[in-house]
C-alpha cells in the first residue's frame, strides 16, 4: 500500500512538471498503475504472441489464410512469426490478382480446395488454391493496409519493387485500388459499394449462404467499405515514393472522404447511416433499417479519421449503452438493434448469431485502439478489461461471443489476438515510464 502511495505522489509530481514545461501528460497517475500492475495484459500479450507465432490462417476453425483477417494481425506477425514466410503469405495474394485487378479473399492447400464453393488457380502458386467472397468490397483495401503494417514494422520497402508477373507489388497495389473504382464505385454518390450486409459482415440476406453476388443481390453503400478505402489510400500515399504519383490519389481520397461525411453521416441522429441502396432495398418497406448502429463499420471510420474527438466519445457512450440494452459484454457487439429472426436467410445470421449481434473482439479491439489513438485513457481500459478476462476464462481467442458470453467459432482465432495484442502495447506504450 505504501508502495502504492508513494507512486501515486511522484506520478503527480511528473505529471505537474508535464504541465509547468507545456508538455502534455499522458494518463492520469492511477490508470498507469493499474497497466503497469495488472498481470492480465502481460498474460494475454503472451498467448496472442504464441498463438500468431504459429501460422498465418485466421484460426484453428479454418485452413484459409484470410487477408482480413491477416491484417489485423501483421504487427504482431512482424514481432513473432518468420518475416520472410510472412511476406510470402502477403505476395501469394498477388499471385492470385485477377487481370481486371481483384484480390481474393484468401488461400488454402489445393488439398482443401474440395470442400465446396468455387476455386481459382494460379501458375504462380500452384500448390495453393484461392476464392472470393464476392458480396466484400474489402480485400483489396485489407490487403494494402497489411502490406503497409509489414513495410513499417520491418522497414522493408524491397517488397513494394518485387515483381510478379512482370508488375511490381507497388504498381499491382495501385490495380487493386483501380479496380475498386472501376467496377465497385457508384458514380452518382461518389463512393464504393457492395452486396448488402450486416455492419462489415460478408453475408448477404438473400441466400442461405449468402457470399455470391446474384440477380437477387441488393447494392448499397456503407460506411465500412469506405473507411477501409480510406485507410488504404492513406497507406498507399504513404508508401509512394514521388510526389507526383501520390497527386492523383491524394485527390481521390479527399474525394471519397468528403461524400463520405456528405452522404453516410446521419446528423440528426449522430451516427452514421447503414446503406444508402442503389436501387432497393431486401428487407421490408416498414422496417427502419437506419435505427440499428454499426459498432464495427463506425471503429473503422473513426481509424480512417472520420471522426473528431468529440464524436470519438460520443461512438464510445452509444457503443456502452448498446452493450448493456442488449446485455452484452463489450462494445464488440456488431450491432444494435440486430435485424430480426428471417431477414436473414443464412440462419446462422438470426438475433445475436454470427454477424448479427455477436460480440467480436475482433472489431471491438480495434475500437479499443482507437480510444487509445484519441486519448481516451480510462475509455480504453474500461472498454479492453472484459475482452481480456474472457480469453483467460476461455483459455482462447475465440472468434465471438453471444451476448451471455458464451465463446463461438474458432477457438484461437488470430484476429483477435492480433487487435488485442495492439491494444495491450498502445496502453503500455502510452503509460509513464517509471
Amino acid at each position: 500500500m505504501k508502495t502504492y502511495f508513494l507512486f501515486l505522489i511522484l506520478s503527480a509530481l511528473f505529471f505537474l512538471s508535464l504541465t509547468v514545461t507545456g508538455q502534455k501528460a499522458v494518463m492520469k497517475p492511477e490508470l498507469v498503475y493499474k497497466i503497469k500492475t495488472d498481470t492480465r495484459l502481460k498474460t494475454v500479450s503472451e498467448k496472442a504472441r504464441k498463438l500468431v507465432s504459429s501460422g498465418f490462417n485466421a484460426g484453428d476453425g479454418y485452413s484459409e489464410v484470410w487477408i482480413r483477417d491477416l491484417n489485423t494481425f501483421t504487427d504482431l506477425a512482424t514481432k513473432v512469426a518468420d518475416k520472410e514466410k510472412l511476406k510470402e503469405a502477403l505476395l501469394t495474394f498477388f499471385k492470385f490478382q485477377g487481370k481486371d485487378g481483384n484480390i481474393m479473399d484468401g488461400y488454402t492447400e489445393i488439398k482443401n480446395a474440395s470442400s465446396g464453393g468455387v476455386f481459382y488457380y494460379s501458375k504462380l502458386a500452384p500448390e495453393f488454391a484461392a476464392h472470393k467472397n464476392t458480396v466484400e468490397t474489402d480485400q483489396e483495401t485489407s490487403l494494402i493496409q497489411a502490406l503497409y503494417k509489414y513495410v513499417k514494422a520491418t522497414g522493408d520497402h524491397s517488397i513494394l519493387k518485387e515483381k510478379i508477373d512482370n508488375s511490381t507489388v507497388e504498381e499491382l497495389m495501385g490495380k487493386a485500388l483501380t479496380f475498386l473504382l472501376e467496377h465497385r464505385f457508384d458514380k452518382k454518390y461518389g463512393l464504393l459499394w457492395g452486396a448488402t450486409t450486416a455492419d462489415w459482415g460478408d453475408v448477404q440476406p438473400e441466400h442461405d449462404w449468402g457470399v455470391v453476388i446474384d440477380s437477387s443481390s441488393h447494392f448499397a453503400i456503407d460506411i465500412y467499405d469506405n473507411a477501409m478505402f480510406v485507410i488504404a489510400l492513406n497507406n498507399y500515399i504513404d508508401l509512394l515514393a514521388l510526389e507526383n504519383q501520390k497527386k492523383p490519389w491524394l485527390l481521390i481520397k479527399e474525394k471519397i472522404v468528403s461524400n463520405t461525411k456528405k452522404h453516410l453521416w446521419d446528423k440528426k441522429n449522430n451516427k452514421y447511416r447503414t446503406h444508402i441502396y442503389l436501387k432497393d432495398s431486401p428487407f421490408p418497406k416498414d422496417f427502419d433499417e437506419n435505427k440499428i448502429y454499426y459498432h464495427g463499420g463506425t471503429a473503422i471510420a473513426i481509424e480512417a479519421g472520420l471522426l473528431n474527438k468529440k464524436q470519438v466519445k460520443q461512438a464510445y457512450e452509444k457503443m456502452k449503452a448498446n452493450v448493456k440494452s442488449a446485455g452484452a459484454q463489450t462494445i464488440g457487439l456488431t450491432l444494435f438493434p440486430v435485424y430480426p429472426n428471417g431477414f436473414f436467410k443464412n440462419k446462422g445470421m438470426s438475433e445475436y448469431g454470427y454477424q448479427n449481434g455477436g460480440d467480436w473482439t475482433w472489431f471491438g479491439g480495434r475500437m479499443v485502439q482507437q480510444l487509445i489513438h484519441y486519448e481516451l485513457y480510462d475509455e480504453a481500459f474500461e472498454a479492453l478489461s472484459p475482452m481480456l478476462d474472457r480469453v483467460l476464462l476461455h483459455k482462447g481467442f475465440y472468434e465471438w461471443w453471444t451476448p451471455a458470453g458464451e465463446p463461438k467459432g474458432s477457438g484461437q482465432f488470430r484476429g483477435s489476438a492480433g487487435v488485442l495484442w495492439s491494444a495491450i502495447e498502445q496502453l503500455n506504450a502510452q503509460s509513464v515510464q517509471e
